[in-house]
C-alpha cells in the first residue's frame, strides 16, 4: 500500500537562494547554504504537507543479527589508500577525494582503477572533464591499463547511470563530480543543486548494487570542497589530496570515514610515470650533506600516527628596510612570529633588526606544536651563526613563558628518530620510554635547550666566563634528570660534538646573547 500525502487548506510560502539554490523554510538576510546576503527570494506557494506510515523496504532486525560481513572493505592494492581508508573500499561505500588542481588526483584514481579490476570485480572510470583518448594516453604513461577496466566520457547523469546499468562494476571513479548534470534540473552542472542530485542518484545507485564509488571533486580558492557543505554528510568518506606542486610529496589525509579511523595519512611521490606509494617519506625532508651547517635543526612530526623526521631551516641577515622581514615556507606565519618573540625576550637573542627566513625541507607542511623547539634552536643557531650536533633531534611545544611543554607520541618519535640513525635528542621533560642507544635531553624552558648550541655552555666560549642558566641543562648539574641511555642517565653535555669556542667570525653575533638563569 503506497503512503499517503494530503494536503492541508492554507497555503505557506516558497522561499528559494538564487545563487544556491536551498529552498529555506523561512525568507531571511542570509542564505545558510552559501552565506551570500539578499539571495532570498519568494518563488510561490506551497501546501503543507503531510506523509502517512507506508510499507518498508526490509523488516527491522536486532543488531546481532545483521550481517556485518556485506561491508567487509576489499583492498584497492594501493598501500598508501588503503592505510588511509582502513583497509580498502566497502563495497556500497561513497568516497569523495578533493585537490587542488594539477596535484594528482586523476592520475592517482587511474592507477587505483587498474589496479583494482579484476574478472570478479570490473571497474568503470567516467570522465567529465577530459576526453576518453586523453585518459588512454595517461593510462599508457603510467601503465594503468587492464582488460576490465572500462572507460567512458559523459556530462549527463543518466548517461552514468546507463553506464552502470550495462557495465555493472564492482568500482566506479567519476571525475568529476561537478562535470555531472541531471536534464531533471534547470541549473547549470557545478551549481549545488546539481551537484546534490548527482550526488544523491550516485549514492542510491551505489547502495543498491553494493558498488563502491569515488567521486573527485574541486576546491574552492580557500581549500575548501567545492559546492554545498551537504556533499560532505552525504558521502561515507571525505579525502584530501594535497602537496605542493612544485615538489615530490603528496599526501592524503582522511577528513571523514565512517568505516575507518581519520588519523592516518597516506604518502606519495609524484613523478613522470606516474604516483608511487611511499611506505618510509622520511628521506623526502632531509638534507644530505657531509657537515653540519648553521640554521638548521631537526625534528620529528607525527603525520596522523606516522612519525616523518623532517628539517627546519632558518636565515638571518641584515634587514635593509626599517620593517625586516618574516617570510616563512612550509610554517605558520603567526606560530614563527610567536617563537621569535620567545626566542628573543627569554633566550636573548636580538632579532628586531634582521630580515628572517625560516622554511621546510622537501614541501612538507608543519603545523604540529611539536615542532616549536627545532624552529626555535634553528633561530639561534643562524644568529650565532654555529652549526648545532648532526645527529641531534628538537622535540616539545614552546610556551609564551619560554617553558617547553609535553607533547603526544614522544616514544613513537623517539623510536623512528633512532631507527634513521640519530643518537642525540631534545625533548620535554618525562619522555618516556627510550630507545637502546640514543641518549635523551629533558629541557624544561628555552633557556636549557640553548645550551645545545656549542660554546654556549658552561660559560666558555665567547660568553666570557659569564654564569648562567644557559651553561648547561639542569641534567649536568644535577647528574640525575639530564637524559638516558640503555635505562641509565647521562650528563646532558656529555652528547654536545661541537667546539667549545665559538668560531671568530660569529663572535660579533654572540654579544648581544644574555645567559639566563633557568627558573
Amino acid at each position: 500500500m503506497a503512503a499517503r500525502t494530503t494536503s492541508s487548506k492554507a497555503p505557506r510560502s516558497s522561499y528559494r537562494c538564487t545563487d544556491c539554490g536551498s529552498t529555506p523554510p523561512k525568507w531571511t538576510g542570509r542564505c545558510t547554504e552559501c552565506n551570500a546576503w539578499g539571495t532570498i527570494e519568494e518563488v510561490g506557494t506551497v501546501p503543507v504537507r503531510t506523509t502517512a506510515a507506508g510499507p518498508v523496504s526490509s523488516a527491522a532486525l536486532p543488531i546481532g543479527q545483521v550481517d556485518a560481513r556485506v561491508a567487509t572493505s576489499r583492498p584497492t592494492n594501493i598501500d598508501e589508500l588503503d592505510r588511509v581508508l582502513g583497509g580498502g573500499l566497502v563495497p556500497g561505500a561513497v568516497a569523495l577525494l578533493a585537490g587542488e588542481p594539477g596535484v594528482g588526483k586523476s592520475t592517482l584514481l587511474l592507477d587505483v582503477a587498474a589496479k583494482a579490476a579484476s574478472a570478479e570485480h570490473p571497474t568503470l572510470y567516467i570522465t567529465g572533464e577530459e576526453s576518453a583518448s586523453q585518459v588512454r594516453l595517461r593510462a599508457d604513461r603510467i601503465n594503468a591499463l587492464s582488460p576490465h577496466l572500462y572507460l567512458a566520457a559523459e556530462t549527463d547523469l543518466g548517461a552514468v547511470l546507463g553506464h552502470i546499468e550495462q557495465v555493472n562494476p564492482s568500482l566506479l571513479i567519476l571525475d568529476s563530480v561537478q562535470t555531472i548534470a541531471s536534464a531533471q534540473l534547470d541549473s547549470a552542472p557545478g551549481g549545488p543543486a546539481q551537484i546534490r542530485e548527482v550526488t544523491a542518484a550516485l549514492i542510491r545507485a551505489s547502495k543498491s548494487r553494493a558498488m563502491s564509488t569515488l567521486l573527485v571533486g574541486h576546491v574552492t580558492k580557500d581549500g575548501s570542497i567545492a559546492g554545498p557543505r551537504l556533499l560532505e554528510h552525504l558521502v561515507d568518506v571525505v579525502l584530501h589530496f594535497e602537496g605542493d606542486r612544485h615538489a615530490r610529496l603528496r599526501i592524503i589525509r582522511g577528513i571523514k570515514n565512517r568505516y575507518g579511523a581519520t588519523d592516518e595519512v597516506g604518502c606519495f611521490e609524484l613523478s613522470d610515470s606516474g604516483i608511487v606509494g611511499l611506505a618510509d617519506p622520511s628521506g623526502l625532508f632531509l638534507t644530505k650533506r657531509e657537515k653540519p651547517v648553521p640554521g638548521t635543526c631537526l625534528t620529528v612530526t607525527l603525520e596522523g600516527r606516522r612519525p616523518l623526521v623532517a628539517e627546519v631551516q632558518a636565515l638571518m641577515v641584515d634587514s635593509q628596510i626599517p620593517s625586516p622581514r618574516r617570510t616563512t615556507s612550509g610554517l605558520e606565519s603567526p606560530r614563527i612570529a610567536m617563537i621569535l618573540a620567545v626566542v628573543e625576550r627569554h633566550a636573548g637573542v636580538r632579532l628586531g633588526k634582521l630580515d628572517i627566513y625560516t622554511a621546510t625541507v622537501g614541501g612538507v607542511k608543519l603545523s604540529e606544536p611539536s615542532v616549536d623547539l627545532a624552529i626555535a634552536l634553528s633561530v639561534a643557531s643562524s644568529a650565532a651563526d654555529t652549526p648545532l650536533p648532526p645527529n641531534l633531534v628538537a622535540i616539545g611545544e614552546v610556551g609564551l613563558a619560554g617553558e617547553v611543554r609535553r607533547v603526544t607520541g614522544v616514544e613513537r618519535r623517539l623510536a623512528e628518530a633512532a631507527r634513521l640513525g640519530f643518537t642525540h635528542a631534545l625533548v620535554p621533560p618525562d619522555p618516556g620510554k627510550v630507545p637502546k642507544g640514543m641518549r635523551v635531553t629533558e629541557v624544561a624552558n628555552i633557556a636549557e635547550a640553548m645550551a645545545a648550541i656549542p660554546g654556549r655552555r658552561g660559560g666558555s666560549g665567547r660568553s666570557g666566563g659569564r654564569s648562567g642558566g644557559a651553561s648547561a641543562p639542569p641534567a649536568a648539574r644535577d647528574g640525575g634528570r639530564g637524559g638516558s641511555r640503555n635505562g641509565a642517565r647521562v650528563p646532558a653535555p656529555s652528547f654536545l660534538d661541537g667546539p667549545d669556542d665559538i668560531p671568530d667570525d660569529a663572535a660579533e653575533l654572540m654579544d648581544g646573547w644574555e645567559e639566563i638563569e633557568p627558573q
